[in-house]
């Protein structure tokens, strides 16, 4: 599992080779061998990675990610959460990989492995956002992002939320799946959800509308409680650290 957590980080080099990494990526083979009785899916959107994984039974194993940077010939993250390795969370790793067509090996001294991309599809939802509003009791109250925030991941047909301080290294909770986005419904099919193991497979849609560049959320939440969101761009509300 640590050989794992350290080549993902390999991915977004891809783009140094003129070809987007923008999507869902499904782990296929490690070290040779097929990846069997786990789904590991990583999804790359606006300069931000995230990992979410989880067993044939739907229980979540793991999530790790943050914000990357890349050169001519080197993909720097800087880890925003990871539950593998709490101690890993606001430190800068770089790596070299391959990338052909929609296949993405990755090799270092400790692993090889094999990715396959299973959907680049994107709508008017497809970004990385961080919540910025929130109302209660009648009233929209503003969120800051800050070392405490909550984020989600829209890219290639799959959803990825994920609360965290990445100061403290502190893990709050994450789930994800499937969605879609059409003419102003939001509907999220959810494959894990690491505080309630129940509430897999549930479907849940929304009213959406896209405001000034924010994404205006409402309906009510897996609970059956009302909420109204406002969601922002990662790269508007939040500013990276490196």
């Amino acid at each position: 599992m640590k050989s794992l957590f350290y080549s993902i980080l390999l991915f977004t080099m891809g783009s140094t080779f003129g070809q987007t990494l923008e999507g869902a990526w499904l782990l296929t083979h490690q070290n040779e061998t097929p990846v069997v009785d786990q789904e590991i899916i990583a999804l790359i959107q606006n300069n931000y990675i995230a990992i979410g994984a989880k067993d044939s039974e739907h229980n979540f194993l793991f999530t790790y990610g943050g914000s990357f940077k890349i050169t001519s010939d080197s993909f720097s993250l800087l880890y925003d959460f990871n539950t593998l390795a709490k101690n890993q969370v606001g430190t800068i790793h770089t790596y070299s990989l391959l990338l052909k067509e929609n296949i993405l090996t990755l090799t270092n001294n400790e692993t090889h492995q094999r990715w396959k991309r299973i959907s680049s599809t994107k709508n008017e939802l497809t970004h990385n956002w961080v919540i910025t509003g929130r109302q209660r009791n009648g009233e929209m109250n503003k969120v800051t992002p800050g070392d405490r925030r909550t984020i989600k991941i829209l890219s290639g047909g799959r959803f990825q939320w994920v609360a965290f301080n990445s100061a403290t290294g502190d893990f709050s909770g994450t789930g994800g799946g499937t969605y879609s986005a059409v003419n102003g419904i939001y509907t999220e099919n959810i494959t894990f959800f690491s505080r309630d193991n129940s509430r897999v497979g549930a479907e849940l849609s929304f009213e959406f509308a896209v405001k000034n560049g924010d994404w205006h959320h409402s309906g009510k939440s897996s609970k059956g409680d009302p909420i109204y969101e406002i969601w922002s761009p990662y790269t508007k509300a939040y500013k990276v650290s490196f």
